[in-house]
């Protein structure tokens, strides 16, 4: 029985048709730069055997000055062309389709030879971009048209043409970066001439019988971005310049807007789609947030769009529609949305990969092959790398037995999942009980294992994980006012309404995050997320956008976010969503304080001082103080196991307990399973 009826109904495009209605959104993985194109085909060529629908590669450049940095892959030559060929034989020899899309970062571009409409730096880049004049611009647009025509020679069943998130398209098409007074300026039938002209002279280029997708931005969510009207008027305008498919695009990189992090809510904006549908006759693609395939069902079956781009479930699991397809969600690997291997690794120029399935991208170096020689294996400890590595290392004939201290798997998965914003996690965790379950895993809860055992097994694998780590500040051991994050978010713990948080890391803007809001365990809905961030409909203001709508979250509690370094707190935190942690709690009035000395508990509540000469000393009166300054390593089994010569593998916080999260821990146990 087929559970998703419109997903996997084909679409026909008159010359071609896609198998169902699912597009893997185009990623920048840093593999094409890597210059190793059988990986990158091996990358693309398991995805199209999972039988997603049709595939998008990452942004190539036109041309050297449209790179988003120096290096990055670009469609320029015939050796480039010889390279993508690689890329398209792999595809369609696994029964797949795939685009290539084409990104001129314009003023994006990690470059002093960054081009744009106007010489308007934007706030992310340091370099201000030169303004083109008409020769430049008739030569951006011949390189576009000849990278299509370069892609095409290569194999590939059609081109994204790159017309959202603010790069070169979208920067022609707003005041906000358009300040010209030519033809390419000025009023909005002159600013929209390029996006047109490129898709025109495209689709003369490449003949009819090749996919032309143009990325729409639907809401840029910056100043003086496009009003409805425009976007509308441009879509149409794109229909009729040749377009097969427009695909939807969602906020400039430089908006201060969460978009794809997982508080973001699933779908939240697939009702910009709907808006637009009916008024162009092509296929419209939703994006954002879509991560499941009920998610996808319902967005289509209302009728928001033709087709459905989901870009990081992918990574998740390469076998996404395969499983859907078969009535098996529940093996889906979710993505969370935690931006963590993904995302992050991409703007610290490191090569992609993903939180929950550390193969994405590594699939040619970390293979999971049958054991020639199968072991018993005991794992201790069911949070993230206990798991990742018993599911591991049961796919590859080993026989597991799992030991869980307590009486449910997850670990500090447990405690993300109960963080607002987190909601992502208890999918994880569901997945990861649905696996033991179905999996040939032998699982022992509330049990601690014994040496006698553990020296029944062929090898043992301790992934007992962390305990918070302990301050020693005066007065502590006789208050009760003085908790931990375990406490708090595992422990029920009653905490008052004015708290102190010693510690600003992952695990201290979590609690905060934690005690400030009033709907624990409730999913935020789609409108009350949108007016917190001030996100209107572009039919009401430009771009989206209205910061005086911004809804203030008022909280039941004063919370007080304090650390020992004197920088700006959350630093650490992930590079494209500490910001939105920060944001989110000081919408909620939450107060942030650094360069922090820890004086003295007492009955007023927490006595602190500033800096090394410890000035400025105050009381903070609080209720409690809540301790989340970092984590040491579970490793109370080791002096037993070394008595009876026991040498165990020690995996995920167990092996280090610095600096430690899921991502590392997850990949930790994979690398192990691989080779054990």
């Amino acid at each position: 029985m087929n559970n998703y009826p419109n997903l996997f109904k084909p679409l026909d495009l008159g010359f071609t048709t896609l198998k169902n209605r699912v597009l893997m959104g185009s990623m920048h993985t840093g593999l094409e730069e890597t210059g190793d194109w059988n990986r990158v085909a091996n990358f693309y060529a398991i995805r199209a055997k999972g039988q997603v629908g049709l595939m998008v590669t990452g942004g190539i450049a036109p041309n050297l000055e449209g790179a988003v940095l120096p290096g990055a892959s670009a469609m320029l030559n015939d050796n480039d062309i010889q390279n993508h060929k690689t890329v398209t034989k792999a595809v369609h020899a696994s029964d797949g389709k795939i685009v290539m899309q084409i990104l001129h970062a314009g003023r994006y571009a990690y470059s002093k030879k960054a081009v744009a409409p106007s010489a308007v730096k934007a706030p992310i880049s340091p370099f201000t971009p030169l303004s083109l004049n008409e020769e430049g611009i008739e030569k951006q647009i011949n390189d576009i048209v000849l990278a299509a025509k370069r892609a095409q020679q290569a194999g590939y069943d059609g081109v994204e043409i790159m017309g959202s998130e603010g790069y070169l398209i979208n920067q022609f098409l707003v005041s906000h970066t358009n300040k010209r007074k030519d033809r390419w300026g000025g009023t909005y039938e002159n600013r929209m001439r390029l996006p047109v002209e490129v898709v025109k002279r495209v689709r003369k280029i490449v003949g009819s019988n090749f996919i032309v997708m143009y990325r729409l931005s639907m809401i840029d969510l910056i100043p003086n971005g496009s009003s409805w009207n425009e976007v509308v008027i441009l879509a149409k305008r794109i229909e009729s310049a040749g377009a097969n498919i427009i695909n939807t695009g969602i906020g400039w990189h430089e908006a201060r807007i969460p978009t794809i992090a997982t508080s973001v809510p699933r779908r939240a904006f697939s009702w910009l789609t709907k808006k637009l549908y009916g008024e162009v006759s092509i296929p419209i693609i939703a994006s954002n947030r879509i991560n499941m395939p009920e998610v996808a069902e319902s967005v289509l079956a209302e009728g928001c769009a033709d087709m459905i781009s989901m870009a990081r479930p992918f990574l998740a699991d390469p076998n996404f529609v395969l499983k859907a397809a078969k009535g098996k969600p529940n093996e889906i690997v979710p993505c969370i949305a935690c931006n963590q291997a993904c995302l992050d690794h991409t703007f610290a120029m490191r090569l992609t990969s993903c939180l929950v399935n550390p193969q994405a991208c590594h699939e040619t170096e970390l293979r999971l092959l049958p054991s020639p020689d199968p072991l018993k294996i005991a794992v201790v400890g069911a949070g993230p790398a206990g798991l990742a590595f018993s599911i591991s290392a049961v796919s590859r004939g080993h026989k597991v037995t799992l030991f869980e201290a307590s009486e449910a798997v997850g670990g500090q998965l447990n405690m993300a999942r109960k963080i607002p914003g987190k909601e992502e996690f208890n999918g994880l965790v569901e997945y990861y009980k649905n696996e033991v379950g179905r999996l040939d895993i032998d699982l022992e809860l509330n049990k601690k294992p014994t040496v006698q055992e553990l020296k029944t097994f062929d090898k043992v694998v301790i992934a007992t994980g962390v305990r918070p780590r302990k301050l020693d500040i005066l007065g502590q051991e006789q208050s009760n006012k003085v908790l931990s994050y375990l406490d708090v978010l595992l422990n029920k713990a009653e905490v008052g309404s004015r708290v102190a948080i010693i510690g600003a890391g992952g695990i201290g803007f979590d609690v905060a995050e934690y005690l400030v809001n009033k709907n624990l365990n409730k999913n935020i809905s789609i409108p009350d997320w949108l007016s917190q961030w001030g996100v209107v409909d572009p039919e009401n203001a430009r771009g989206g956008l209205d910061p005086q709508l911004r809804k203030e979250i008022s909280s039941n509690r004063e919370v007080t976010l304090l650390q020992r370094k004197s920088e700006r707190l959350g630093k650490n935190l992930g590079k494209t969503t500490g910001w939105i942690h920060r944001s989110s709690l000081n919408s909620k009035g939450v107060k942030m304080l650094s360069g922090v000395n820890y004086e003295e508990v007492g009955e007023r509540g927490l006595k602190i001082s500033y800096g090394p000469q410890r000035e400025n000393s105050s009381w903070l009166e609080v209720d409690n103080i809540v301790v989340c300054a970092g984590q040491e390593s579970e490793r109370s089994l080791e002096i037993s196991l070394n008595k009876h010569d026991i040498n165990p593998f020690w995996i995920g916080g167990a092996n280090i307990a610095s600096e430690l999260d899921a991502k590392s821990a997850i990949n930790q146990a994979y690398k192990l399973a691989a080779k054990i």
